[in-house]
């Protein structure tokens, strides 16, 4: 409980992130800043708590020391590869903390340098120019492209050897584009010079500045005087991401009001430096723009691209056009596991963090809104963690008895139409703690033995079952030592520890010992054990190994008993009786009586049950004046026993 108070009083991450700049190109092992100090960690710490840096994208740019707490640069940060030509490029990760969970969101900036010179999309442009063109005329070039932004970007033209009749102009227009053109400086005259030749140079700002170069031929032509004119300086299409191949984009028209050959216009795409395999073509008849591939708006949301117009006397225009990729929900939801636990404890308090998970989706938008749910669970439940971060957690008491795995599905579905849906299967298992005590299948054992047994007569067993496993569920047995004098322990019984076979250890003796009980004891393994206890009964059932016990006439050696008869006795006349006892039980002391020898048998008789002695008839003058009887007394065991 201390552990989880102190868990719960921290943290879970720092409200402001932690931001570094550096810049790109830097050596794998450049210092990027000192992550364990501005986090407040130490060196322990990092290590204790299993340090380490998570990015949505899964590719790790940094790399974090342990041992010294420094962030440094991994491999090779190129910011046009990473980020474009955004104005600013931010790399964000987390530093994730274990035991307890906490994080630091970090932003490192990657600044631009000038690795990239100014590129022209054609190394040679060619004008085909009337010589009555007149002074201030303008002929629009493609503009050069630097992949690097800010300063390091083009900021300057010039032309190379420095030319009478034409100079370069770049500047903004109304639209606030900036464009490139040549501006003729004076006359032109064909017969003087037919044609001419220069480089346009284009200067980035960076420092030592870069350049690009162009050839410029021109060709001097006598009498196309109008040069073709775009319906518009800009054209902008929105296209699905999902076009086919083949889909027309948008159509450009340009007009020249030369007749003739002078007045055919030919189109001509040109796409962005450095998009060699382009996605469109134009028909050069009718300025359709058509897909040659479908977009795909998580490579690139727009693409822009210019069209030149040229008549046939060699007069052009330049348009420019911007298409926009819509998106479409094409990405499915993707779910990261940053940190999974099984098995767990039963005895898990509510509220422990069982897996730490991210999500994200590639689309924007509704399209890549994310929500997630976990299906049918009553003991876990999800919590937002931090930003796209979830936390799987334990909302109720475990029973591993009860429920020893769970198999947990989250579901993240995007907002799409129709939405878009990944799953993420959980499996924890839940390990056994000893709670639960050994339970006996009886609530209470008879157990039964013959007088005069063998020693270490097998008479029962008693058996308890664990609900638990492993050691938490192994049972022992032994005899609990009795509470109290009102009940002596009889040392005559034993059970056996591993499977609880009751013994008796030495012969008994009904007579002496009918019954007895003892408490046997089952015991887990579990730390601490738990145990529960069990009555034994021993109940000692009768042999016939006593003989009747004769006890008048006594037969102690004295002589035998007299008994007088008088003469006139008649038939039925009590004579004595023969009183014997049985130590044994039940049908073994069943005692019957029989006349077993007499002088005259015909003149007495024994009663079967009572043992009584009478006459069967009156004595007369011919009957001896003394008679010998003998009395058979008899039991009712197996064998009888007289």
């Amino acid at each position: 409980m201390l552990c989880l108070s102190a868990f719960l009083s921290l943290p879970l991450a720092r409200a402001e992130p932690i931001r570094y700049s550096v810049a790109e190109e830097a050596e794998s092992g450049s210092l990027v800043g000192k992550l364990a100090e501005d986090a407040g960690l130490t060196p322990a710490q990092l290590s204790a708590r299993r340090a380490r840096l998570v990015s949505e994208d899964g590719r790790q740019h940094f790399r974090f020391e342990r041992a010294s707490g420094r962030l440094v640069v991994a491999g090779r940060l190129d910011r046009e590869e990473l980020c474009g030509q955004a104005a600013t490029c931010m790399l964000p990760f987390e530093l994730l903390l274990s035991s307890p969970l906490q994080f630091f969101r970090v932003e490192v900036t990657l600044d631009d340098i000038n690795d990239h010179s100014p590129v022209f999309p054609e190394e040679r442009v060619t004008f085909k120019i009337p010589e009555t063109s007149e002074p201030g005329s303008c002929f629009p070039m493609e503009a050069a492209q630097d992949l690097d932004i800010g300063s390091n970007t083009v900021q300057e033209y010039s032309i190379s050897p420095e030319n009478e009749y034409f100079r370069v102009s770049y500047g903004s227009r109304i639209t606030g584009k900036k464009s490139l053109e040549l501006v003729l400086e004076k006359p032109l005259d064909r017969e003087e010079h037919a044609e001419m030749g220069f480089s346009v140079i284009a200067l980035d700002g960076g420092s030592p500045p870069r350049s690009g170069t162009t050839h410029v031929k021109i060709f001097i032509l006598d009498v196309n005087d109008n040069a073709p004119i775009f319906t518009q300086e800009e054209y902008i299409a929105q296209v699905l991401e999902n076009m086919p191949e083949g889909s027309v984009v948008l159509t450009v028209l340009a007009t020249d009001q030369d007749a003739g050959v002078n007045g055919d216009i030919t189109y001509q795409l040109s796409q962005a430096v450095g998009k060699s395999d382009s996605a469109f073509l134009i028909d050069p008849i009718t300025g359709a723009i058509k897909l040659t591939k479908p977009l795909d708006f998580e490579a690139a949301e727009s693409h822009e691209m210019s069209v030149r117009a040229t008549d046939g006397g060699g007069l052009s225009a330049i348009c420019k056009v911007l298409v926009e990729v819509v998106d479409v929900n094409d990405n499915a939801p993707e779910l990261v596991v940053s940190s999974f636990s099984s098995p767990i404890p039963e005895n898990t308090v509510p509220g422990t963090v069982v897996a730490l998970f991210s999500v994200r989706d590639r689309d924007s938008g509704a399209n890549g809104k994310i929500s997630c749910a976990l299906e049918d669970q009553l003991s876990f439940s999800l919590r937002p963690a931090y930003k796209n971060y979830y936390e799987l957690v334990t909302v109720s008491a475990l029973d591993r008895e009860e429920t020893p795995q769970y198999i947990l599905s989250v579901t993240a579905a995007d907002a799409g139409s129709p939405p878009l849906t990944s799953t993420q299967t959980f499996t924890v298992d839940i390990s056994d703690v000893n709670d639960n005590a050994p339970v006996f299948n009886q609530t209470s054992y008879t157990m039964y033995v013959h007088e005069n047994n063998v020693p270490t007569v097998f008479v029962g067993a008693v058996s308890a079952g664990d609900a638990d496993v492993g050691l938490n569920a192994k049972v022992t047995y032994s005899l609990a030592p009795e509470q109290g004098a009102e009940r002596p322990s009889c040392s005559c019984i034993s059970v056996n520890s591993e499977n609880g076979h009751v013994f008796v250890l030495r012969p008994l003796d009904y007579e002496h010992l009918r019954q007895t009980e003892v408490t046997v004891s089952a015991c887990d393994a579990g730390s601490p054990p738990l145990r529960a206890n069990v009555t034994v009964r021993l109940v000692v059932l009768d042999e016939n190994d006593n003989a009747p016990l004769v006890l008048y006439p006594a037969q102690d050696g004295s002589p035998a008993s007299s008994e007088l008869v008088p003469v006139w006795a008649e038939a039925g006349y009590l004579i004595g009786k023969v009183v014997a006892v049985d130590a044994d039980s039940g049908q073994n002391s069943w005692l019957s009586y029989h006349l077993l020898r007499a002088t005259d048998p015909g003149l007495f008789s024994v009663a079967v049950q009572s043992g009584e002695v009478r006459l069967r008839r009156p004595v007369t003058e011919r009957d001896s004046v003394k008679q010998k009887l003998v009395v058979l007394v008899r039991d009712n065991g197996k064998p009888p026993l007289s």
